[in-house]
């Protein structure tokens, strides 16, 4: 898989695009701004979802300007982040139609690849961590030495704490790639992420 970053919006989300080479089909995960540069950084892949960890303005900030360019591609995200929420903080219900929601074990095709939802909240209700082959692509849930935070309406201290228990837990290593700052990788983050250790000696 072919990965490109972008930091984009005035908080400097973590915009990814996960391409199959094979097929040069693409997703785009979390476009928070600047839709023209995002489409630049295509560089002709074919787009088929548009994805998001969760609803946050910060990161579906380009989602409408973006699904208008990309016809054919579809977009993503958890329904409890969609429905029911504060549209100042989780505008996109009132941006656009035509959203799609994922949950727990969905999983969507890519060119060869398949890319699986985890549905991790505590930062939002909705928020997923979307994993391909040995790729977390965590959001707002797990960041390099840190999490998210769970002081916002839908947030939830308990939930994250589950949620990071269980991402620790995963067999294996992942690159991670949250939402915000720089890229780390899972054992990594066992080993030094304070949120993330004090989450695995939990008792679920």
């Amino acid at each position: 898989m072919n990965v490109k970053m972008l930091q984009v919006g005035p908080l400097g989300t973590n915009c990814y695009i996960l391409e199959d080479e094979e097929t040069r089909r693409a997703a785009v995960i979390d476009p928070g701004g600047n839709a023209p540069a995002i489409l630049k950084a295509l560089e002709g892949a074919e787009v088929s979802y548009i994805l998001l960890t969760h609803g946050h303005y910060d990161h579906t900030a380009g989602v409408a300007e973006l699904a208008k360019a990309l016809p054919q591609a579809e977009v993503y995200i958890h329904e409890r982040d969609f429905r029911g929420v504060d549209t100042s903080m989780c505008p996109l219900s009132v941006q656009m139609e035509g959203v799609k929601f994922y949950d727990e074990g969905d999983c969507l095709p890519l060119g060869s690849r398949t890319i699986q939802v985890l549905h991790t909240p505590g930062h939002s209700q909705g928020s997923v961590t979307l994993r391909c082959e040995d790729l977390l692509f965590s959001g707002d849930t797990l960041f390099a030495g840190s999490c998210g935070r769970t002081d916002f309406l839908g947030g939830s201290i308990p939930k994250m704490m589950a949620s990071l228990r269980r991402l620790g837990k995963l067999e294996g290593d992942f690159q991670v790639l949250p939402g915000h700052m720089g890229v780390s990788t899972l054992e990594e983050e066992r080993r030094h992420n304070p949120y993330l250790r004090q989450a695995m000696q939990e008792t679920p």
